[in-house]
């Protein structure tokens, strides 16, 4: 009777603290079975920024916060080089796409396969997330084919793109 009893005890307790962390829904990335999505997968972190990580129901994902202020997805094809703002946080390259602000979707560049970040700026900033987290340490682990390059480096005459140049070995 008191095994029963505890037994009961230990799945109303496992019920009651999964019932106050719902699980997120989340869409796969077309390429979120990538082997090196499940590297990163792996690697993230338990929080962020002070953002506690919730379960997700989708393949190669994380969200932190409640409600959900942070989203990455792993499994995107590489973006190609663009105009748009590029930004290098601890080692790796994001595009910064503003058109849903306040939140941002951050995009690396130069990775394969892309991993795409999703903040709610009005609860935490971008950089708080990339710099210095887990997140840009995880993301890291995917190989470099390109990186951002300086706008202001073009040759004189010539638009170049904020992105689009093979790495320096």
């Amino acid at each position: 009777m008191i095994r029963r009893l505890a037994a009961v005890s230990c799945l109303a307790a496992v019920v009651a603290l999964t019932g106050c962390a719902p699980t997120v829904h989340l869409e796969a990335a077309p390429r979120a079975n990538d082997p090196l999505c499940a590297e990163v997968s792996v690697r993230m972190p338990d929080s962020v920024s002070g953002l506690e990580r919730r379960w997700t129901d989708a393949q190669a994902t994380a969200a932190w916060g409640e409600p959900t202020a942070v989203i990455l997805s792993c499994g995107y094809d590489a973006p190609a080089p663009t105009t748009q703002q590029c930004v290098t946080i601890d080692g790796v390259d994001w595009i910064v796409d503003e058109s849903e602000r306040p939140n941002l979707r951050m995009t690396t560049y130069g990775r394969e396969p892309a991993v795409q970040v999703y903040v709610d700026t009005t609860v935490v900033s971008a950089d708080a997330v990339l710099a210095g987290s887990a997140l840009g340490s995880a993301v890291s682990t995917l190989p470099r084919a390109a990186q951002c390059t300086d706008p202001d480096a073009a040759p004189e005459g010539e638009d170049a793109p904020t992105t689009g140049t093979q790495p320096e070995d």
